[in-house]
C-alpha cells in the first residue's frame, strides 16, 4: 500500500512539474508575442483618444470603458476560438491571413503618412470641434456611434494581434496557444485602455494641479497641458512608424515562411552589416527602419489596387 502510494506521489509530482513547465513557457511565449504585437498596441492607443473627442468630461472615462469591453469581447468570444479552429483545421491558413493583415497594416500607415501632407486633416479637427456642442439626445446618439465604430476599428486591430500571437505559438500544444492568446487578449486590452484612459484624463489633471497652491505643483499641472498636445502629436508618429514596421516586417517574414527567402534575408544581411558600427541596437534599427520602408511602399501599392478597384464597383444610387 505504502509503495503504491510513493509511487502516485511520484506520478503527481511529475505531473506538477510539467504542469509548471508549461505554465513557465506560456507566460514566455505570451511575453514574445506580445512584443512583436508592441506596433499595433502603440497606434490602438495613439488612435483611441480621438473618440471622446467632444464630449464632457465625466463621460469620458464611461465612453473607454465600454470600448475596453468590446476589445475584449472581440479578442476572447469571437477570435480566440476562430484562432484555435483555424489552428487545427486550417494550420496553414495562419501565415496568409497575417500576411493580409500585414498588408492592412501597410495600408493605414501608407494613409497616415499621406493624410499628413493633405487638406483633410484641417477639414476632420473642424468636424470634431462642431461635435463639441451637441448635447442632451445628439450627443447620446453621437456617443453610440463613436464607440461602435472605436469596436469595430479594434477588432481588425484585434485580430492582427491575435495572428501574430498564434504564428509565435503554433507549434505548441493547443491548450498552450489558448492560454498564450488568453493572456494576450486580457493584457492588452488592460495595458491599451488603461494607457488610454490616463491619456484622455491628463489635461483633466493637469489643469487640477495648475490652480493648487505652490509654484511646483502650478508649474507641472502648466507643464502637463501644454505638452499633452505634443505628446499626443509624437505617439501618433511613434504608432504610425510601428505599424509600417510591424507591416513591412510580417510580409517579410511571411515571404521567408512561404518559401521566398531572398528578401528578409537581404534585410538581415543590411542590419547585420551595421551591427559592428551601431551595435545591436542600431542594427535593429537598421532592420526596423527598411521593413517601415516596404510597409510604406507596400501601403501605397494597396491603395493604388484599392482605388483602382473601386472604379469597376457599380455606384448605389
Amino acid at each position: 500500500m505504502s509503495i503504491g502510494l510513493i509511487a502516485l506521489l511520484d506520478d503527481v509530482a511529475a505531473l506538477a512539474k510539467l504542469a509548471a513547465s508549461s505554465v513557465d513557457d506560456a507566460i514566455a511565449q505570451s511575453a514574445k508575442a506580445g512584443s512583436k504585437a508592441a506596433g499595433i498596441v502603440i497606434d490602438d492607443a495613439a488612435v483611441t483618444p480621438r473618440y471622446v473627442i467632444g464630449f464632457a468630461a465625466k463621460r469620458e472615462l464611461p465612453i473607454i470603458a465600454r470600448i475596453a469591453v468590446g476589445s475584449l469581447k472581440n479578442k476572447i468570444v469571437f477570435l480566440l476560438p476562430g484562432a484555435l479552429l483555424l489552428s487545427v483545421i486550417a494550420p496553414w491558413v495562419v501565415t496568409p491571413l497575417l500576411m493580409l493583415g500585414g498588408a492592412y497594416l501597410c495600408y493605414e500607415g501608407w494613409h497616415k503618412v499621406s493624410d499628413l501632407f493633405s487638406s483633410h486633416s484641417g477639414n476632420q479637427s473642424a468636424s470634431e470641434h462642431s461635435d463639441e456642442h451637441l448635447d442632451g439626445a445628439g450627443s447620446s446618439q453621437l456617443e453610440e456611434e463613436r464607440i461602435q465604430s472605436a469596436i469595430r476599428t479594434d477588432f481588425i486591430l484585434s485580430a492582427e494581434i491575435m495572428a501574430i500571437g498564434l504564428s509565435t505559438v503554433s507549434e505548441s500544444t493547443l491548450w498552450v496557444q489558448g492560454t498564450v492568446l488568453a493572456v494576450i487578449g486580457v493584457g492588452m486590452t488592460v495595458l491599451v485602455y488603461g494607457v488610454v484612459a490616463i491619456i484622455v484624463k491628463a489635461d483633466d489633471f493637469g489643469a487640477y494641479l495648475a490652480l493648487r497652491k505652490g509654484n511646483t505643483l502650478q508649474l507641472i499641472g502648466r507643464g502637463i497641458v501644454i505638452g499633452m498636445p505634443v505628446f499626443l502629436k509624437l505617439l501618433g508618429w511613434v504608432g504610425t512608424v510601428a505599424m509600417l514596421w510591424v507591416g513591412g516586417g510580417i510580409l517579410l517574414h511571411g515571404l521567408h515562411v512561404l518559401g521566398v527567402h531572398g528578401p528578409e534575408d537581404s534585410v538581415n544581411a543590411l542590419g547585420d552589416s551595421a551591427l559592428g558600427a551601431l551595435g545591436g541596437g542600431g542594427a535593429w534599427a537598421v532592420k526596423a527602419g527598411v521593413a517601415a520602408v516596404i510597409g510604406l511602399v507596400v501601403g501605397a501599392l494597396v491603395s493604388a489596387l484599392y482605388s483602382g478597384a473601386k472604379k469597376f464597383v457599380p455606384a448605389q444610387s
